[in-house]
């Protein structure tokens, strides 16, 4: 049985998971503004409440770059005091059970890989459309991590005036003023303005897409996070604006696909421990 952990600026959540399946979940505001000991110490408190004997290993998903090996994050997203945190060795030396650490986005990749719609495809990118962009690559099977696991930070890559992590996430919807929720709610109801806008989300997602296949060259796109619920509100228009991509035969074949599992990254982070090489996880 495996520890697992989704650590968030906004939310930590934790599983106790078995099998691929989540046993145990809690979810907790996380206390983001506070010293980095005060983090800490919440995580620690977290990881106790849900302890027992049967756990052999902790895995956590953090939104930053790590040192796989040494479990070292580095400037951690909507956490400002973590700009450095040996979070393995704190944890190993407080539990005495094998810590690993790794990008959240990678652990939604690993999970979707493992026990989702990933799972059929040796090659394939996992997309985090939420609060920003993320995203996890898998080549024959194993996670790509790159230095630092820093590969698949394709949200940063620039488009238009800012990057795509403006255009393909909440940050486009903050630009007219709303949120992807109520906009989906208008859409469904048959609002024009708000088919529109998820019509132009979908176009610049395609971008987006095309970049991912130029980068990997996938069999698979599997994306997840908030606004990947609403799919088949910008599917036509993304698939629309992959029409010029030159080589069809990889435009046309790859799949793309939304997520069925919502707790893909804390399936994911429950196999860091099993098999560990260098910062790449056999699948």
């Amino acid at each position: 049985m495996k520890l697992s952990i989704d650590l968030g600026g906004t939310n930590i959540r934790i599983a106790l998971v078995e099998n691929g399946r989540c046993l145990k979940k809690v979810s907790v505001a996380c206390l983001a503004q506070q010293e980095a000991t005060v983090v800490l110490g919440q995580l620690v408190r977290l990881i106790k409440d849900m302890m027992n004997t049967q756990v052999d290993g902790i895995g956590i998903g953090v939104p930053s770059i790590v040192h796989p090996q040494k479990g070292i994050v580095y400037n951690v997203a909507n956490i400002p005091s973590w700009t450095e945190v040996h979070l393995k060795e704190a944890l190993e030396k407080e539990f005495g059970l094998p810590v690993a650490v790794n990008n959240d986005s990678n652990c939604f990749a690993l999970g979707e890989s493992r026990f989702g719609k990933g799972k059929p495809y040796a090659d394939m990118v996992g997309v985090t459309i939420g609060t920003g962009i993320g995203a996890g690559v898998i080549v024959n099977h194993r996670l790509y991590g790159g230095q630092y696991m820093g590969a698949g930070e394709i949200g940063s890559f620039p488009y238009l005036d800012a990057d795509f992590e403006h255009y393909c996430s909440s940050f486009f919807f903050k630009r007219h003023g709303t949120t992807s929720v109520e906009v989906a709610g208008k859409a469904q109801q048959g609002d024009a303005a708000s088919l529109k806008l998820w019509h132009d989300f979908g176009l610049h997602l395609s971008h987006l897409m095309k970049v991912i296949l130029y980068a990997y060259a996938p069999q698979a796109i599997v994306l997840g996070g908030g606004i990947a619920s609403a799919f088949p509100l910008f599917e036509g228009a993304m698939r629309e604006g992959m029409r010029d991509f030159p080589y069809k035969v990889m435009s046309e074949s790859v799949e793309i696909i939304p997520s069925q599992e919502e707790d893909a990254s804390l399936l994911g982070a429950s196999v860091l421990t099993d098999a560990w090489d260098g910062g790449q996880v056999e699948i």
